[in-house]
């Protein structure tokens, strides 16, 4: 007769059900932190990249490559099977990664002066510490982006759409540089999206996203991506294991879900900015609009080059940066006299949000770095949601119109 097991052992090993013959429509998620072989032969092979499987999440996890795969087809439309995707814990995991990757010590990185916060701070606080130097140059000019490059200039870093410029990245133009250089053309494009624009379309090497953003949607959840070349990729994958900044399956799922209506929502994010910022830069009270839509943004013609369109016209992006006269202060007021839209962090979310530029996603800046940026003591971020382009608009005439009774002056 068969020993029956004592109630520890029959409690650990329940049975597993088998996975089913149909093919879901949503993602599965598989939270298994280890995997179980049928011998040490088996799970040696999956280790050594030798056979195909999972063994450990922080190293490989079924529902965090489907997400990356999916955005690297989303980024690589063009040629879907020459793009490879890895995922990481958040944005700035994803952007440590491609630096660790690519860089050593002595290295040098060119970046855009209105360069993401977080990215700027890695760059000057942390990796300087390390040999690795860099300098942050205008890129609307690339004849100073060329003057920029030395011998050790192994990267050079861009943002497809620049927060919160707004700046429009000549890729193709950084492509020719990079290419001389012999350097890995990086490019940003979370406040883009695939449904905006695909740098690889116009020669970058790497895109990464903060997933957090647009991608993901709804502000639930936290992640990073990169998709580029395979071969570029896999020397990625070696540094996100090693490091352990990979992505949660459950924040995995999350995302992945949220790439199936990111078209819906991007389309009218874009649609609803182009109409905000037209009327918002007509108020008295507002000194300049950020938004490559408009006819006088700096950006526009090079937008209408590399953004999609669609029935609805060019794509420009959901984030408009609105700067009153007054300052500081005046930029303080102004998002705080909002009601519909909220003041917090993050783009991409179903809500609008609203952020003082300098006290809050660039503080770490400095003003005279700010003011290198072109960005106004005073700028406010707009982050376009779903809600209604009329109710958005009220709100912030009703701010605007209580800022210019006010008129606060600090400069």
């Amino acid at each position: 007769m068969r020993r029956r097991f004592g109630e520890n052992t029959r409690s650990v090993h329940l049975p597993v059900a088998e996975p089913p013959a149909q093919t879901p429509l949503g993602q599965p998620v598989w939270r298994n932190a280890a995997w179980a072989f049928e011998n040490s032969a088996d799970y040696a092979d999956v280790l050594g990249g030798r056979a195909p499987g999972y063994a450990y999440s922080r190293i490989d996890n079924p529902t965090t490559a489907s997400f990356a795969a999916a955005v690297a087809s989303l980024e690589g439309a063009a040629a879907p099977e020459d793009v490879a995707g890895q995922a990481f814990a958040s944005g700035m995991a994803a952007v440590t990664a491609v630096f660790m990757t690519f860089l050593r010590s002595g290295a040098h990185v060119v970046a855009p002066a209105p360069v993401y916060d977080g990215t700027y701070s890695l760059l000057t606080n942390v990796l300087g510490r390390f040999g690795v130097t860099a300098d942050f140059v205008d890129y609307s000019d690339l004849t100073r982006v060329h003057a920029a490059i030395r011998s050790s200039t192994k990267i050079i870093y861009a943002e497809t759409l620049a927060d919160p410029t707004m700046t429009v990245t000549d890729i193709r133009g950084l492509y020719q540089l990079a290419r001389a250089a012999g350097a890995v053309l990086v490019v940003d494009s979370t406040f883009a999206t695939p449904v905006v624009c695909r740098p690889l379309e116009h020669g970058a090497d790497l895109v990464l996203h903060s997933a957090t953003k647009y991608l993901g949607g709804h502000d639930d959840s936290t992640g990073g991506v990169v998709v580029g070349r395979p071969a570029l990729i896999d020397k990625l994958r070696e540094v996100r294991v090693d490091t352990g900044g990979s992505l949660s399956p459950d924040d995995a799922y999350l995302l992945r879900r949220g790439l199936e209506t990111l078209p819906l929502r991007v389309r009218r994010m874009c649609s609803t900015a182009m109409v905000f910022a037209a009327s918002v830069a007509k108020h008295p009270a507002v000194r300049k609009v950020d938004y490559p839509g408009l006819p006088g943004h700096p950006g526009n013609e090079l937008a209408r080059r590399l953004f999609d369109a669609g029935p609805e016209g060019t794509r420009y992006g959901g984030c408009v940066t609105v700067t009153p006269h007054g300052g500081y202060e005046a930029g303080m007021t102004l998002a705080d006299g909002l009601r519909l839209a909220g003041v917090g962090a993050s783009v991409g979310g179903t809500h609008t949000k609203a952020a003082h530029v300098a006290s809050s996603s660039h503080r770490r800046l400095g003003e005279a770095a700010l003011a290198a940026s072109g960005v106004d003591a005073g700028a406010v971020r707009f982050a376009i949601g779903l809600e209604d382009a009329e109710d958005l608009i009220a709100d912030v005439t009703r701010a605007l119109d209580a800022l210019r009774v006010a008129g606060p002056t600090r400069t």
